[in-house]
C-alpha cells in the first residue's frame, strides 16, 4: 500500500490568506510619529439628518372691528328711528278699538234632549259694529262668530270680510245652526235650570274673532288678531209656565261686548 504525506488542509473562507507574522492581511496603521502632534486626527463629522419641517399654520383672519361696530350702530339707530316714527304716528292718530254690541238675538227651533244630551237650535244674532276713529278706517278679515253656553261651544260660523270707513257703523248678522249637537251634562242641567226661572232667560255667550288692520290715509298697519267677548246674552225661552222653542233677547238695551286686540 502506498502512503503519501501532505500538509494541513487550507480552509477556504473567501478572505485573503494571512501572511507570516501578521494576524490580518490589512496594512498596519502608521506609527504615532507619522502625525504632527503624535495623535491621529478625529474622524470627520457625520452629516445630521432632520425630518422636513411642517409649514406654519396660516394666521386667523382679522376682522375689521371698526366696520362691525359701525354696522351695529347703524342697525340700532334705524331700529330706534322706526320705533320713534311708530310712536309719533300712534300718538297723532290715537287709534281706538271698534265697539261691538248685540242689538238683537233670536233663537228658534230650540230642542234639548235631556236623556240623550242633544241640542238643536237656530241662533240669529245681530251685532252693531262702530268705528270710533275719525282718522282711520278698519279692515276685517277671517271673521268668525260662535255661540257658547258657559265655556262649551254650541255652534260657530264664518262671516264675510268687510271694511269700515272712518266713524262708520256696520250691522253684522250671524246665523248659527246646531243640529243634534252633543252637549255635556252640565250644559243640560244649566239650561234646564235657567228655563225654570221666572223669565226663562238662558244666558248664552257670543264670540267674534277677526284679523283687523287700521288704514290711516294711504298707510296700512299690519294685521292684528281681534277677539270680541259678549257675555251673558239673555234669551227668554219660557212661555208662561212651559218651555218655549223660540226666544228673544231679554231687555230693550243692547248688550255691550268687550273687545281685545
Amino acid at each position: 500500500m502506498i502512503s503519501t504525506a501532505s500538509g494541513p488542509k487550507t480552509v477556504v473562507t473567501g478572505y485573503p490568506a494571512a501572511t507570516a507574522g501578521s494576524s490580518y492581511p490589512y496594512p498596519a496603521p502608521p506609527p504615532a510619529s507619522y502625525y504632527p502632534n503624535g495623535h491621529p486626527p478625529p474622524p470627520p463629522p457625520q452629516p445630521l439628518y432632520y425630518p422636513a419641517a411642517y409649514p406654519a399654520a396660516a394666521p386667523p383672519p382679522r376682522y375689521n372691528t371698526a366696520f362691525l361696530r359701525r354696522l351695529l350702530s347703524i342697525a340700532v339707530a334705524l331700529f330706534l328711528l322706526f320705533g320713534l316714527i311708530t310712536l309719533i304716528v300712534w300718538l297723532v292718530l290715537r287709534p281706538r278699538l271698534p265697539e261691538f254690541t248685540v242689538s238683537s238675538a233670536t233663537v228658534s227651533g230650540f230642542n234639548l234632549s235631556t236623556s240623550q244630551q242633544l241640542l238643536s237650535a237656530d241662533f240669529d244674532l245681530n251685532l252693531t259694529v262702530h268705528n270710533p276713529n275719525s282718522k282711520m278706517g278698519i279692515y276685517y278679515d277671517h271673521v268668525a262668530a260662535a255661540v257658547l253656553y258657559g265655556s262649551d261651544p254650541l255652534s260657530e260660523t264664518s262671516l264675510a270680510p268687510f271694511y269700515q270707513a272712518k266713524g262708520a257703523t256696520t250691522a253684522l248678522r250671524a246665523r248659527l245652526v246646531a243640529v243634534g249637537m252633543y252637549v255635556d251634562s252640565n250644559v243640560v242641567k244649566g239650561i234646564n235650570s235657567d228655563r225654570g226661572r221666572g223669565d226663562g232667560a238662558v244666558r248664552f255667550q257670543a264670540r267674534v274673532s277677526a284679523w283687523v288692520r287700521f288704514k290711516p290715509g294711504a298707510w296700512k298697519t299690519r294685521w292684528h288678531t281681534m277677539r270680541v267677548y259678549c257675555d251673558d246674552v239673555p234669551i227668554g225661552l219660557r212661555n208662561g209656565t212651559t218651555a218655549a222653542t223660540t226666544g228673544y233677547l231679554v231687555g230693550s238695551t243692547p248688550k255691550k261686548c268687550v273687545v281685545n286686540l
